[in-house]
């Protein structure tokens, strides 16, 4: 298996890994942070916004099943890239939309996907996804990982992720893992 590693923020994490991790491909996803300025900072921190962190997942994923352009793609069809700091409620600097590339390659599709999806006006308003290159990941508490799966009932969960989850179970569906088709 050849693995590769994607940083994404696309808001708060809890929705990104739920869609991540039911993928075809992606071995695995991690809660965390980066892009800030302090080492090893704690999410009470990263809320205050004066860390610098985006809320982000690290998506570790076998590029034999999955490329990184189609992460990119569910990657801008299932969060807001219009919105600066801001995914629907959740407002801050640490619920910015950004890529942290881990390779030239990965800065050079994510730059032209962004071009593309420019050209084809693919969205009312512009796309202000930060395009950086990554420099550290830094693990969220425990509790944040797999929260979605554990806590299905919960508000936040029901109406902020699960319209994520079933976003990508209609156009996504064929790139799903078995186990999660709902």
């Amino acid at each position: 298996m050849k693995k590769e590693i994607a940083v994404f923020a696309g808001g708060c994490f809890w929705c990104t890994e739920a869609v991540f991790q039911r993928l075809n491909g992606v071995v695995g996803v991690r809660s965390g942070f980066s892009g800030g300025h302090i080492k090893n900072p704690a999410y009470r921190e990263v809320t205050t916004e004066r860390t610098g962190h985006a809320e982000v997942i690290e998506i570790t994923f076998n590029v034999e099943v999955i490329q990184f352009q189609q992460l990119l793609e569910v990657f801008f069809a299932t969060h807001d890239p219009t919105t600066l700091n801001r995914q629907g409620a959740d407002k801050g600097t640490h619920y910015r939309s950004a890529i942290f590339y881990t390779s030239e390659s990965q800065k050079q599709f994510s730059e032209a996907y962004i071009k593309e999806l420019t050209a084809a006006a693919v969205f009312e308003k512009s796309i202000v996804t930060e395009v950086t290159q990554f420099e550290a990941f830094y693990p969220a508490e425990d509790y944040h990982n797999d929260y979605f799966n554990q806590n299905k009932e919960q508000g936040y969960c029901k109406f902020v992720i699960q319209p994520k989850v079933d976003k990508l179970n209609t156009y996504f569906r064929k790139e799903m893992k078995k186990d999660f088709l709902e």
